[in-house]
């Protein structure tokens, strides 16, 4: 019994050692949609898993902040397959207020240069068993034209043109 208690102990730390970790890059930021809520960024990731077998992804959690404000968290369960030796996109949305939107814009804040940082954790399920994958990234991200409170304005104001005649 304890023999076989030792092969097993033997296997089993012999195959976590087969285990890499997948690498994750955080490629992009960007704002992607306006709507009557607020704004969507959209947070995109590369999963690389090295691994030759496939692993899944059981959900993910995320802090993101923005000017060194807390911005927006939350924790969505969401399953994806990483194939084996291949690298995925994952994109990650992540939604904002308005009245966060504002306190944002009340920094004056360079539009092309705007800075952000992430805390996330990807919860994967590998053969051994489950695993966080942490995500910690800082970089910046620029508001596209359409975006800008200047292309805004001109918009609404080319709509009330419009409803006037």
């Amino acid at each position: 019994m304890k023999r076989l208690l030792l092969v097993s102990l033997m296997f089993m730390t012999g195959c976590s050692l087969l285990v890499r970790n997948p690498e994750v890059a955080v490629k992009d930021v960007s704002l992607v949609a306006l709507d009557g809520a607020g704004a969507t960024l959209e947070i995109g990731i590369d999963v690389t898993n090295p691994n030759p077998y496939q692993i899944s992804l059981q959900g993910y959690n995320y802090a993101l902040q923005i000017k060194s404000l807390p911005l927006a968290s939350g924790a969505v369960r969401q399953t994806m397959v990483f194939a084996s030796d291949k690298t995925t996109n994952v994109r990650i949305p992540v939604k904002i207020s308005y009245a966060d939107l504002l306190e944002i814009l009340a920094s004056r804040p360079d539009l092309d240069r705007i800075p952000y940082q992430l805390n996330a954790g990807l919860d994967l399920d590998l053969p051994v068993g489950a695993m966080t994958l942490p995500i910690d990234a800082a970089g910046t991200f620029a508001v596209p034209q359409k975006y800008r409170p200047a292309s805004l304005l001109m918009q609404f104001s080319d709509f009330l043109g419009k409803v006037r005649r």
